[in-house]
């Protein structure tokens, strides 16, 4: 159902949220903020793009975890695709890496956890109108990580050789040089001097950094 917005100069979120309780809370918090004039409340995906045209939000409110096939994720895909200057901001429980990954490249700009406290919330949602990019700290954090490490270039990538890639392999097994040579039929000598180029290669200085970053 859409709201009428009492005053232009509020920001107009939108909330999608499947659990009623919360969402009505939610509903109270914000529109006591002064700040904030919630023009739509809804329990799935199914209804966004009519809703939307009427409400026309500047930010929306998307909790991941709907009830049903379709996730608050899918509800992002839906709002960037239909109404690209929409805000989104993910509102949830889950603090997984593929879940926040996933939410972000579909197009959410914010990441807050449901553990966040109202003002802090009602904040975020003025950052997110303002061009900002809130996420908690812990969220902050973990998007860093996760994008670093999907930016990091692969063992292929690398330049490695069949030989090397070989050699890492059984580095990270815990095979000593010797073994590594009783394995492959070479000298430690030419086991030592693959190690050696891996290791610029990988630009480490340590089997512990090497594998790490193979793992990577």
């Amino acid at each position: 159902m859409a709201y009428k917005t009492p005053h232009s100069h509020l920001i107009r979120v939108a909330i999608i949220e499947d659990n009623a309780a919360l969402r009505d809370s939610l509903r109270e918090v914000l529109q006591e903020s002064g700040k904030i004039d919630v023009v739509s409340m809804l329990d799935s995906c199914h209804l966004i793009v009519p809703e939307y045209r009427i409400a026309n939000p500047d930010v929306a409110l998307v909790d991941i975890g709907l009830k049903g096939e379709e996730s608050g994720i899918d509800c992002v895909h839906i709002i960037h695709n239909y109404f690209p200057e929409v805000r989104i901001m993910m509102y949830t429980v889950f603090a997984d890496d593929q879940k926040i990954f996933d939410s972000i490249c579909a197009g959410a700009s914010g990441y807050i956890l449901k553990n966040t406290p109202p003002e802090e919330i009602v904040q975020s949602l003025i950052m997110l109108y303002e061009g900002g990019a809130p996420m908690t700290p812990f969220i902050a954090n973990r998007t860093l990580e996760i994008f670093r490490n999907k930016l990091q270039p692969t063992a292929h990538e690398w330049g490695l050789t069949g030989r090397e890639k070989e050699i890492l392999e059984c580095l990270s097994n815990g095979e000593t040089y010797q073994q590594i040579a009783s394995k492959l039929f070479i000298s430690i000598s030419t086991v030592r001097t693959h190690i050696m180029h891996i290791y610029e290669k990988l630009q480490v200085n340590s089997k512990i950094e090497a594998i790490r970053k193979m793992r990577l």
